[in-house]
């Protein structure tokens, strides 16, 4: 049985919704990665040296990493002598499978949130301003609260101008109280009364706003680890994630900011924003590939449900659809 044919099982027994947003999410990246493999196939009529070094370029292209290419060339060589593949059109379904297989490989890559039963979670989120970090705790905060779990949020982004203001309205159209202090406050100190507050109030989740000015990376840093001592002083093992937001429309410049978050905060999953935008949502494989680190949801979309749970055989699907759904 093809690996498109046992993805397509898989994928019909999973939410038709969550499915369909995958397929139209990934529109972009679709369109141009699995239009020019198949433009690749059509003009090649056996599987040989030059067959792979474009399929190499147009893996690059797709913003996949230059080691996770490398990785997943040499992966297909071999596969490819090892079922003897002659004809192009066979190698589609190999590049699925491997791509689920380089996600699902490694240490820590689970999507799910280290969520504390009958205590509270303190979720923290970090990342360069402009990502989409306010949006995502906004959506996030909807999402928990529709589980019917009781969440507080932290506006810790005390210098951007209108970040407090921005969370803000997000509570409003959520229904989640904000707790806050006024422009230039500490945000360590924000923090110390958002834990009292989730403390005294029985709260399940805590969602922490952090700053973002990566132009003064020393001070971020040190104010980033600020922020997680006075978070783990009140509460012994939190924040139980630290969730690093990134948009998959920068590309590389998302694995910069990624690896100089890694360095300075453990972070324990991607949150990654506007997959939808970008045609180039290669950057999940070379995230998870190069740096470890589990992507936990994507933005696949501007809707309050749009920000979806990260799911390896989703994504394929959604870059391989039209192949997926002819598989018999």
């Amino acid at each position: 049985m093809s690996f498109f044919k046992k993805l397509k099982e898989k994928i019909t027994k999973q939410t038709d919704s969550v499915t369909e947003k995958f397929k139209e999410g990934l529109t972009k990246t679709r369109d141009s990665f699995t239009g020019r493999v198949n433009d690749l196939v059509s003009r090649y009529r056996k599987v040989d040296e030059e067959f792979f070094e474009e399929l190499e370029e147009i893996l690059i292209q797709a913003d996949v990493g230059f080691d996770t290419v490398m990785t997943l060339i040499e992966e297909l060589k071999r596969e490819v002598q090892r079922k003897n593949i002659q004809d192009p059109n066979e190698v589609q379904s190999v590049i699925s499978e491997k791509l689920v297989a380089i996600y699902e490989g490694g240490e820590n890559a689970s999507s799910s949130l280290n969520i504390q039963e009958n205590a509270l979670t303190v979720i923290l989120f970090v990342g360069v301003n402009g990502v989409g970090k306010t949006t995502t705790i906004g959506k996030l905060g909807y999402q928990f609260k529709s589980e019917g779990k009781k969440v507080l949020m932290a506006a810790g982004d005390t210098f951007r101008a209108g970040a407090i203001e921005q969370l803000e309205v997000w509570g409003e159209r959520v229904g989640v109280e904000v707790i806050k202090q006024a422009a230039g406050s500490d945000p360590a100190a924000v923090m110390f009364d958002a834990i009292q507050a989730a403390k005294s109030r029985n709260a399940d989740i805590l969602l922490c706003d952090t700053a973002g000015r990566l132009q003064n990376k020393v001070n971020l840093m040190k104010e980033l680890e600020k922020v997680k001592r006075v978070i783990e002083r009140e509460i012994p093992g939190a924040p139980h994630e630290v969730l690093l937001v990134l948009d998959a429309t920068t590309g590389q410049n998302a694995m910069i900011q990624a690896k100089t978050f890694k360095e300075a905060t453990d972070v324990t999953g991607i949150v990654l924003t506007k997959l939808d935008g970008t045609a180039k949502g290669g950057i999940v494989l070379a995230i998870r590939n190069e740096l470890n680190i589990p992507v936990k949801f994507v933005g696949l979309g501007e809707k309050m449900d749009d920000l979806q749970t990260f799911n390896a055989e989703q994504y394929v699907y959604g870059l391989f659809a039209d192949l997926v759904e002819k598989a018999e």
